[in-house]
């Protein structure tokens, strides 16, 4: 999915179009439609992600998680514990994640062994 798809996509998911979302933005006509050849400067970037509450990297492609986990926690003011936690599992491998996993699993007795 292309950039600007995915700009297309957070359009019809607000109901508005191309054109009503570059006037509420202020941004010139047909502005937007340029994204399907060229990447944006970042400030139009941030506009067009601030304006469907998205990250940045999901609409060039990065990601196809909308938001990130930092953004979540902070609207909703999750203890700092939890931002500890997810920099250090950023900062782990595939196998000490997996690792780390096992060990909170034995620890907290199976509490990660599923998704329900």
């Amino acid at each position: 999915m292309t950039m600007f798809d995915r700009l297309k996509k957070l359009c019809e998911e607000q109901k508005i179009s191309v054109v009503e979302l570059e006037e509420k933005l202020d941004f010139g006509r047909n502005s937007l439609y340029g994204w399907k050849k060229k990447i944006p400067n970042g400030a139009n970037l941030e506009k067009v992600a601030d304006y469907f509450n998205v990250s940045v990297d999901y609409l060039l492609g990065r990601t196809d998680v909308k938001r990130n986990f930092y953004s979540i926690v902070s609207e909703n003011n999750t203890d700092t514990d939890i931002l500890t936690i997810q920099r250090a599992v950023n900062k782990m491998t595939p196998e000490e994640r997996k690792k780390t996993i096992a060990i909170l699993g034995t620890v907290f007795d199976g509490l990660f062994d599923s998704e329900d």
